[in-house]
């Protein structure tokens, strides 16, 4: 059984997802974290004769081995590591929803101080792609930017939706890292340096992210769920009723390869193959995970493995023995263990009892009775799927209708259907009442999101008397587009938005990919098509000509971006340009602009005013203090009135000036986004061309040429 070598009771309570180790002088590892109030807490216990202070650093009063770093804001994220090639000794990274503070812990020195105007909600620290110096990439408001240790901002670009994890990974195993990005939005998304090379949907927003080793990851989600991927192909994930706090790659068994270790909500700490999702070990604090980090705590050459939870508790771990390898739980997890597996041969034991009395199934004239009773179906029984598009009525929303049924009079008695992002829970169970029953069951299907799902199916069939059922598996694939249902063209208003390019392939192949991503009632030959939107969405009409000229008309401009890279990634083509105008989101882009100025200037002015209402209240303190000293009480109370009404004020313009900051953030926000559609509806080098064009549009308070870019891209300029 493991047990910690070090356990530690610091008395400050831990933040969530911040907690990291840094060696600031080059040499002793200092458990970090972010606490309440805005303050950093500096773990030292390796140098205790040597204690700074200054206006940012404090000395803790409850506990000699901590220094408290005054941020004076929430802190949202938290890293260290070696920022400045020339030294040695970490950087101490902060982020607020405002600023990046790069803290120089050893020298007590500010290294870079920066404005991040779309906040910090995740950060990560090192190389990335061919950019020579470590970066500080931050993730905020639908944007990813990164900085050097001098404060210059060298990396730039946008994604789907606000980022909640980063990771630096060799995702291409080309020697260079690639940055991985998990968002709100349910999407891995990985980028090479500005470049998007690949997407991973799931099922919730992605809220860790941990490089394991070579081209493998581990990611978590807000509901629970843990799992690893290898490039694009997911290995295994697990679910759980709690919350994945923090995830860290780390060789716990000493096999030479990491396992993922995950804290929960719940106190536990576990680690789980990267191969198979197994338990290997788990332990458990009184109160929820806060972070999982590794350093040399002890300072004895080997590397612990430090887990943190939100009461200030603290364990390291060493990776286990030779001796104990292979048997890193203690034994009521081996009791576990073995009456999971009884319960599983008994559930085998009756299974085969079952074929047993099936096979001795009566003759005779009480033969049928027995074989309906028993669930013998005829040996052609077939289960068969279809799926149609249902426009919907007054009474039922639209969907995509899958129905199951059986080739024979058999009746099907429940069916379980498995499928990401569709059901709550991921599954749905249909189970006909006996009045009810038949050899045909219809479900209704909403997908959320244009993206292709797995059914998998699983059906109980048998007689309709029978109180045992054959269960029939099989999978069936709902295509990308399938809430869009085929329609004539005239039958709603014409869309104003469009987007129009050329391809090099035969008309046929796109065809080929119209039959496979949409469903149609019989596959189409002619390749000019109009389809109605199921979510509300419109019409959007597909349409080809002879020369390869392709136009796809829609109001929805995330749409049109898909159409495009799903047609993009079917005919195989690395780059794409495209014209496009969506004058109504257009026009509303150009409002969202107005607002941002609109909120820099009361933002400016907020500010000015707070400065002077500072100013005049460091006066009027002097006044009313000199007035008490000279027991002029009467000038001290109207001062203090005075005060007292200035504070007021304060605090009211300080409400005015946050709430002023939300709808300034919102906004930027949809600026961030009306980029990255721009860059969708493109692909490869133009894609990357127009969102690094656009960003220097709206550095240089250039709005006629972003939009010039956004409808004909790069070479329009």
């Amino acid at each position: 059984m493991l047990v910690p070598v070090f356990t530690l009771k610091l008395n400050h309570k831990i933040n969530p997802h911040m907690v990291t180790v840094g060696k600031y002088d080059g040499m002793h590892p200092c458990l970090t974290a972010a606490t309440q109030a805005g303050k950093v807490f500096i773990h030292n216990p390796h140098t205790r004769g040597q204690r700074l202070s200054s206006s940012r650093i404090t000395q803790s009063t409850q506990d000699s081995d901590i220094s408290l770093l005054n941020i004076n804001q929430a802190v949202s994220c938290l890293a260290s590591g070696v920022f400045n090639p020339s030294h040695e000794h970490h950087s101490l990274l902060v982020g607020t929803q405002t600023d990046l503070l790069a803290y120089d812990v050893h020298n007590n020195s500010d290294v870079f101080y920066r404005e991040v105007a779309d906040g910090a909600n995740a950060i990560v620290l090192g190389q990335l792609g061919g950019i020579s110096p470590p970066l500080a990439i931050i993730g905020g408001n639908c944007a990813l930017q990164g900085f050097d240790h001098e404060g210059n901002d060298l990396f730039w670009t946008v994604t789907g939706d606000n980022v909640r994890s980063l990771c630096l990974c060799d995702f291409t195993g080309d020697g260079n890292n690639e940055l991985l990005v998990g968002s709100e939005d349910y999407d891995i998304r990985v980028f090479k340096e500005d470049e998007m090379i690949a997407e991973m949907t799931e099922t919730e927003t992605v809220t860790s992210l941990c490089h394991m080793h070579g081209s493998r990851f581990g990611y978590a989600l807000a509901n629970g769920t843990v799992g690893v991927y290898d490039r694009t192909a997911r290995y295994w994930r697990i679910k759980s009723k709690n919350q994945a706090m923090s995830i860290h790659a780390f060789d716990l068994n000493s096999d030479g390869v990491c396992e993922l270790i995950t804290g929960w909500s719940n106190g536990k700490i576990d680690a789980r193959s990267d191969r198979t999702g197994e338990v290997i070990f788990k332990d458990n604090f009184t109160s929820s995970v806060a972070g999982v980090v590794e350093g040399d705590y002890r300072m004895d050459g080997q590397i612990q493995l430090i887990c943190t939870s939100v009461e200030g508790e603290v364990r390291g771990y060493l990776p286990a023995s030779k001796e104990m390898k292979g048997n890193l739980m203690d034994a009521s997890v081996e009791q576990d263990l073995i009456r999971e597996l009884s319960n599983r041969k008994q559930n085998l034991l009756l299974e085969l009892r079952n074929y047993q009395e099936n096979s001795k199934a009566g003759t005779g004239s009480k033969k049928k009775e027995k074989e309906g009773q028993m669930g013998v179906i005829p040996a052609n029984t077939q289960l068969q799927t279809a799926l149609s598009v249902n426009a919907g009525s007054e009474n039922q929303k639209p969907s995509v209708d899958l129905t199951i049924s059986t080739s024979n009079d058999t009746i099907i008695r429940a069916v379980l259907i498995f499928a990401e992002g569709i059901f709550e829970g991921e599954s749905h169970v249909v189970h006909p009442s006996a009045q009810n029953l038949s050899g045909c069951i219809r479900v209704p299907i909403i997908p959320p999101k244009d993206v292709p799902v797995d059914l998998h199916i699983k059906a109980f069939v048998g007689g309709k008397s029978s109180t045992q059922f054959h269960v029939f598996e099989l999978t069936r694939q709902l295509p990308r587009f399938s809430m869009y249902a085929l329609c004539t063209q005239g039958s709603a208003p014409k869309p104003r938005g469009k987007a129009t390019f050329s391809i090099t392939d035969r008309l046929q192949r796109v065809v080929m990919w119209l039959n496979q991503s949409f469903l149609l009632p019989e596959d189409i030959e002619v390749p000019d098509v109009c389809f109605t939107s199921l979510r509300g969405a419109g019409q959007l009409c597909i349409k080809i000509e002879q020369s390869g000229e392709i136009t796809v008309s829609t109001d929805d401009m995330d749409l049109a971006g898909d159409v495009i890279q799903s047609l993009s990634s079917f005919l195989a083509i690395e780059d794409l340009s495209v014209d496009a105008d969506f004058p109504d989101y257009f026009e509303e882009v150009r409002n969202t602009l107005v607002q941002v100025d609109e909120y820099h200037s009361v933002h400016q002015r907020l500010t000015a005013e707070m400065a002077d209402h500072s100013n005049l209240i460091r006066n009027m303190l002097v006044q009313a203090e000199d007035a008490r000293l000279m027991g002029d009480m009467k000038t001290m109370k109207k001062r203090y009135i005075e005060l007292f009404d200035l504070n007021r004020d304060l605090i009211n313009g300080y409400k005015i000036r946050s709430n002023n900051h939300a709808e300034l953030l919102n906004c930027l926000r949809a600026v961030n986004q009306a980029i990255q559609r721009a860059g969708r509806l493109r692909v490869g080098k133009p894609k990357n061309q127009v969102i690094t064009a656009c960003r220097d549009a709206i550095k240089n308070n250039n709005v006629n040429a972003l939009f010039k870019i956004m409808r004909a891209g790069i070479q329009s300029c």
